[in-house]
């Protein structure tokens, strides 16, 4: 995991670093959104979505953000690995400390990332419903998923 070994808890000076990170991750992976989607999504990601969460990071050893996920009531919120750092295992080691320290178990994807899916589906992850469209209600679908049952309980013991 080449020096990204610990989880850190970015601070409110890190917004704007952590909001880059989910540009560039969402450039990379979902050609699906139109600019002015991002744009506005962007803005929300600045100004409510990060506050509204548990927010841990990983960083390089420049100190650098190199992806970030947030937890709120038990559901993985978001999950973003900057694209020069995909690959490395951060995706994974983010989505293992929210599972067993923030004792997160649900999460959302969007239908049309297929790497995403299959990412979570890997890690344990299976499809329990599903909606026609994203949380601001744009017809982009969403895949709600959970961690397995057998997978909680190797995690929680």
């Amino acid at each position: 995991m080449r020096q990204h070994s610990v989880i850190h808890t970015p601070k409110i000076s890190d917004y704007e670093e952590l909001t880059q990170v989910w540009e560039a991750s969402v450039r990379a992976t979902h050609q699906f959104l139109p600019d002015s989607y991002i744009e506005l999504l962007r803005n929300l990601v600045l100004t409510r979505y990060l506050d509204a969460v548990m927010l841990i990071c990983t960083k390089d050893a420049q100190q650098r953000i190199t992806g970030f996920a947030g937890v709120a009531a038990g559901k993985i919120e978001m999950l973003f690995i900057d694209p020069c750092h995909r690959g490395q295992g951060l995706g994974k080691q983010l989505l293992r400390y929210s599972i067993e320290r923030l004792n997160a178990d649900e999460l959302d994807v969007n239908e049309q990332n297929p790497q995403a899916l299959g990412f979570y589906e890997k890690q344990g992850f299976e499809v329990i419903g599903r909606s026609e469209v994203d949380g601001m209600g744009q017809p982009y679908p969403l895949l709600h998923m959970r961690l397995r049952q057998s997978l909680q309980r190797s995690s929680n013991g």
